[in-house]
């Protein structure tokens, strides 16, 4: 797949791959928050302006996941669909204005995702304006040219990359995209959850068995996540892949050298050739048959 990337560093340099659309555009520069390290890729705290859309997904990805949510409103907490439900636990700007909201939004976080379907256009476009007037990192994930794990991917990479912790989201409105929401829901909430579960551990630290493995995945999930697998069914579980295969390959290289893993997996399959493509997959299938065990009566509606 041919996918565009341009970078922008503080000094205004600029490259831009001219392979075909641009799926990606992403604004390189580190968080000005003095937070520093591996240890700091963790999502703090999602931010958005409360429109329909994108806004509204990512702060119910933060609902879903008990991350702290927030940010600016226009006066009278105003949307397109009228005011801002009150749940969300939003900021009133003394203005009526879009534009001053977007811009308090960007100068309050640590960095900005943008997603849309196509080209930005409109408020998105603002929005990375923004964010380079205020120097903040951004990256724009467009959904028509970028898909599957190299969405997952890149917003992982680029969070980790930037030190996000107070992330905000933005992207097209529903009125403009009716099917962004959903779209930007799944992405975020597997990209986020990934960071929860995501620990680069020392080679000795790494799991030597399947069922270390699997419990290394059990005490990284949070509760809730532990009962919604737990309580899916066996043909549900294929969407979870991606995640996980992420985590296993950089957090207990299985992709790598942690041949004990390996091995411990082709004893548990019965099948001395078994690949670790195949690997990963028999530990989700084993993680989701124990939460089965022991989460399935536990379901948190």
């Amino acid at each position: 797949m041919a996918v565009a990337v341009e970078r922008q560093s503080r000094k205004g340099s600029n490259f831009k791959n001219q392979d075909g659309l641009s799926a990606l555009s992403v604004w390189i520069g580190k968080s000005e928050t003095g937070v520093t390290g591996k240890e700091s890729a963790m999502i703090k705290k999602i931010i958005s302006g409360g429109q329909t859309g994108a806004d509204r997904a990512a702060l119910d990805v933060a609902i879903n996941l008990h991350i702290p949510h927030g940010g600016w409103v226009p006066k009278s907490r105003k949307a397109e669909d009228g005011p801002v439900p009150a749940h969300y636990q939003l900021k009133e700007m003394p203005t009526e204005s879009y534009p001053a909201r977007t811009e308090a939004n960007v100068a309050d976080s640590d960095g900005t995702l943008i997603i849309t379907h196509g080209e930005l256009k409109g408020g998105s476009r603002l929005t990375r304006e923004y964010a380079l007037k205020n120097r903040k990192p951004y990256l724009h994930i467009d959904l028509d040219v970028l898909r599957g794990d190299d969405v997952l991917y890149a917003i992982v990479n680029w969070i980790v990359e930037n030190h996000i912790a107070v992330l905000n989201v933005a992207g097209s409105r529903a009125s403009e995209n009716p099917d962004l929401y959903d779209s930007v829901f799944g992405v975020l909430n597997n990209a986020v959850l990934l960071l929860k579960i995501r620990r680069m551990r020392h080679p000795s630290e790494r799991p030597q068995t399947l069922d270390d493995a699997v419990n290394r995945l059990i005490a990284d999930l949070p509760f809730k996540e532990r009962t919604k697998i737990g309580n899916m069914a066996k043909e549900d579980i294929l969407p979870l892949y991606p995640t996980f295969m992420t985590h296993m390959r950089d957090d207990f290289g299985l992709w790598n050298d942690n041949t004990a893993l390996l091995a411990s997996c082709r004893t548990v399959a019965k099948d001395p050739q078994l690949h670790q493509d195949e690997a990963g997959p028999l530990i989700v299938k084993k993680l989701w048959e124990k939460l089965q065990k022991t989460y399935r009566l536990r379901l948190v509606k």
